[in-house]
């Protein structure tokens, strides 16, 4: 399985989260993910294809290529999760980088290492734009286009922590991720379903009627 960036999970839970920005301008001590949980089955399936895409994997900061990406109901996807609070500031080393099933590295100190080896600080990091702050919005993918400043200024989100020592989520967490694996598990197999009628349609079974000959 190849290895891909941007995908992690927080330390205190172990919830899978998408980072778009490990940096954020002006404030490097925090960073901008998404919790894939919290999103709707078509939202969690489109942005798993885009981060395993090329265009995500080769992008600096993922939020790049989710500025440039549309949400099945043809919002964008970056304002799209922004507005709708899916969009969460936190603090960088809450986060855990899993860009594989045998590597764990904390956030905070993957910005820290790449900072050394490049010579310069955790904030030089952060994307920049024109103005030396923020990224220059793409106007040409969306008519509404996407402010990351305003983006970036967001308040930092509590991460919810889990209810024991031994990592195990509460009811109500539990009976959320069920609700969601299996709305996506459901949009999977009527796929399968869909592709196996394509391939060798069901035959209907017909009924042999048994008749009888009167004398």
């Amino acid at each position: 399985m190849p290895d891909f960036k941007h995908v992690g999970r927080v330390k205190t839970n172990r919830r899978k989260v998408v980072v778009a920005y490990r940096v954020v301008p002006g404030d490097p001590e925090n960073c901008l993910v998404v919790q894939t949980e919290n999103l709707s089955a078509d939202e969690h399936d489109t942005l798993l294809k885009l981060v395993e895409s090329d265009a995500a994997q080769n992008a600096y900061e993922l939020g790049e290529a989710m500025s440039r990406t549309m949400l099945p109901d043809g919002r964008n996807m970056l304002a799209g999760f922004h507005t709708t609070g899916k969009l969460n500031k936190v603090p960088a080393d809450m986060i855990e980088m899993t860009p594989n099933n045998a590597t764990t590295i904390n956030l905070k100190e993957l910005n820290e290492l790449i900072a050394t080896q490049q010579g310069v600080t955790v904030a030089d990091l952060a994307l920049k734009g024109a103005d030396g702050k923020t990224v220059e919005p793409n106007a040409t993918t969306t008519d509404q286009p996407v402010d990351p400043a305003e983006i970036y200024s967001k308040p930092v989100a509590e991460v919810e922590p889990v209810d024991n020592n031994d990592g195990v989520l509460s009811d109500e967490a539990l009976a959320k991720k069920f609700r969601s694996d299996a709305d996506r598990l459901s949009k999977e197999a009527a796929e399968l379903r869909r592709q196996a009628e394509e391939l060798v349609p069901t035959k209907k079974k017909t009924t042999k009627k048994a008749s009888s000959e009167t004398a």
